[in-house]
């Protein structure tokens, strides 16, 4: 890698030789500019939302299997609700609901009130699928995921967020499991890291930001994974959506409407349904008869 230049889209992965901790730090930049094109959140949203998908790229790279975990945020405030789902490939994808006007100076609370943080993790191929909530508890949203590992995975965990319109990066620090937390080599490691400045994190190269920490660490820093922005939505997916609202439902937005029009809300990609594709809904592929009911 470049000691000069930024390596974009991408995730690291380190140890430390002589002490009991393992790292993680990632760089969003055309990824997070994707995830942003079709949207137009105030800047408190956009900084909470890159922040929260540099926090899925760093806890999705550490699924052991081909899967997602999915990062959700419930609040009473402005903002409602908060969804980002990375693959254990690490593509990644997010969207947040905002139902009330954002103050330009507003804060992690300011932004969701009270409320939950749940974390989901599904296998591929899998029925069953992990979640955990966890009131939030915290200031910001590096506190309150360090408070969900100590209550749900009694994993001492650190992390460091930061974003902005052009960039979201994320370091994270966890003692490895079986070691005493209390441990000297935990506390200079963290102390270390608490050095760190948002702009450090957003702008410094893998390398030249881990020299800056820890010069006097012996560490192991493994080949850069890259990390890319990919939806999943398909025109298959939203007939499905439809099927599930019913036919009357439909019916009654083509009345007002002439058509049905969905975007979604991770890529803002539009589908459209005028009345010939409505109708084609609710007909049974199996024997060719309509479901409607008269």
């Amino acid at each position: 890698m470049s000691e000069s230049g930024k390596q974009a889209d991408s995730l690291h992965r380190f140890l430390f030789e002589e002490a009991p901790v393992r790292g993680e730090l990632v760089h969003l930049d055309s990824s997070w500019q994707a995830a942003l094109e079709h949207s137009d959140y105030p800047a408190p949203v956009r900084s909470l939302l890159g922040q929260a998908m540099a926090a899925a790229s760093l806890l999705a790279s550490t699924l052991k299997f081909e899967g997602a975990m999915t990062l959700q945020v419930q609040g009473d405030g402005p903002v409602s609700l908060m969804v980002v789902q990375c693959s254990s490939e690490l593509v990644i994808r997010g969207t947040a609901q905002v139902q009330s006007e954002v103050a330009s100076t507003a804060g992690f609370r300011e932004l969701l009130g009270e409320g939950t943080m749940a974390i989901t993790i599904e296998q591929q191929g899998q029925s069953e699928r992990y979640q955990g909530i966890v009131p939030m508890e915290g200031d910001d949203l590096a506190t309150c995921l360090e408070a969900y590992f100590d209550r749900s995975e009694q994993l001492p965990t650190r992390l460091w967020l930061t974003a902005d319109s052009d960039a979201a990066s994320g370091l994270l620090l966890q003692l490895v499991p079986g070691e005493d937390e209390g441990g000297e080599g935990w506390n200079r490691v963290i102390t270390l890291a608490d050095t760190v400045k948002g702009e450090e994190l957003r702008v410094l190269p893998a390398r030249q930001l881990l020299h800056r920490l820890y010069h006097e660490e012996n560490l192991r820093l493994f080949e850069a994974r890259p990390v890319s922005f990919r939806c999943t939505c398909s025109r298959e997916k939203i007939v499905d959506v439809l099927r599930r609202l019913g036919q009357e439902e439909i019916e009654e937005v083509l009345e007002e409407q002439g058509q049905v029009q969905v975007a979604c809300e991770f890529c803002g990609r539009h589908y459209y349904f005028d009345r010939v594709d409505a109708a084609a809904l609710f007909i049974d592929a199996s024997s060719g008869q309509s479901t409607t009911r008269h």
